[in-house]
């Protein structure tokens, strides 16, 4: 298939995104615009710098100049620009649902108030939902770097939000930061109502996923790529219908893999696992949701059952009821019908 003929395709798919950081969406140019707003100097001295800088290594890297801009974020309406910024994109790409987490710790660690950035967020989701048509849910990350006492922080703090938060996950640099460490916490947080993920077997092994299902009790796996390395896992995953929710572009970007040839994706549709794909961190990984799309789709030459399957397991894998579930589903067969 012709790479037009291909990027056209992906367009007109009807979308969901489940693995996306509202923090990792935040453009060079936007970012900028907020620092200038809010007289911060940025240790860079142009956009053009600021996308050089755009170049990791690892997981680590990344995160390191992911949270120097998280600095420019400092008032309701800076949270709510970056959301809107990022809803109006994944608007002009057919994106019809968004399940986006967010990252309160960055900021109330460096003075923040909790609901200034949730406020700055919600408002620009329910703008979405209005004059874009685009559901959503929202998903609060513990940071796995800091202590579990710090969870429990973040926890109180967002219960006077419990209406408006639907999740929490769990992420940043994960070698070495078990789900383990967060079992209690993760408890305390399904009690108070929160559906629970977290992200697992990215960098870190295999055991990690099992941590996350078996010790975090969650209900669906953010990247999971090391899953393949386990039989009995595979095997778990698919009979329990966990989804994973892969980023394929973050991937190559943090060296997870070394080419977008060498991702699992097909490999997990194949065995049967519930795979979905996603941005992960759009403005630093090259890519949003048609990107992602296009770039897994042509490196592992998936046919168009594969990409239908994708798309329709990304709307499975939501937290969207079964109703709505359904008539998503439904318009992304109709639109695989017609071609």
């Amino acid at each position: 298939m012709q790479s037009t003929e291909l990027q056209r395709i992906i367009q007109g798919i009807p979308k969901t995104e489940l693995h996306l950081h509202l923090e990792g969406s935040f453009e060079p140019e936007l970012m900028f615009e907020i620092a200038n707003r809010n007289n911060i100097t940025l240790p860079y001295d142009s956009i053009e710098s600021v996308k050089e800088a755009y170049k990791f290594n690892n997981l680590q890297e990344f995160l390191d100049i992911y949270y120097a801009g998280a600095q420019v974020l400092l008032h309701e309406q800076d949270f709510f620009d970056l959301t809107w910024a990022y809803l109006t994109k994944v608007h002009s790409e057919n994106v019809k649902h968004v399940e986006g987490f967010f990252d309160p710790q960055t900021h109330t660690e460096r003075g923040v108030a909790f609901d200034v950035v949730i406020s700055g967020i919600h408002r620009a989701l329910e703008k979405g939902k209005k004059e874009l048509n685009i559901s959503y849910k929202l998903i609060m990350s513990y940071l796995r770097h800091l202590s579990e006492e710090d969870a429990f922080k973040t926890l109180e703090e967002s219960l006077p939000f419990k209406d408006i938060i639907d999740g929490v996950g769990l992420d940043s640099s994960e070698i070495g930061n078990p789900p383990s460490k967060f079992a209690k916490v993760f408890k305390a947080s399904a009690a108070q109502g929160y559906k629970l993920v977290a992200h697992a077997g990215e960098e870190g092994p295999a055991d990690y996923i099992w941590e996350a299902l078996d010790i975090l009790n969650v209900e669906r796996i953010d990247h999971g790529n090391r899953c393949l390395t386990d039989e009995a896992l595979i095997k778990r995953l698919v009979d329990d219908k966990i989804a994973l929710t892969l980023c394929p572009t973050s991937n190559v970007a943090l060296k997870v893999i070394q080419k977008m040839e060498e991702h699992p994706v097909a490999k997990m549709l194949d065995k049967g696992i519930v795979a979905t794909i996603h941005s992960d961190d759009p403005a630093y990984f090259g890519g949003y949701m048609n990107e992602n799309y296009y770039q897994t789709a042509k490196a592992l030459n998936l046919s168009l059952v594969q990409i239908e399957q994708l798309a329709i397991n990304g709307f499975e894998a939501s937290w969207l009821s079964a109703a709505s579930k359904e008539k998503h589903i439904k318009e992304v067969k109709d639109y695989f019908k017609s071609l």
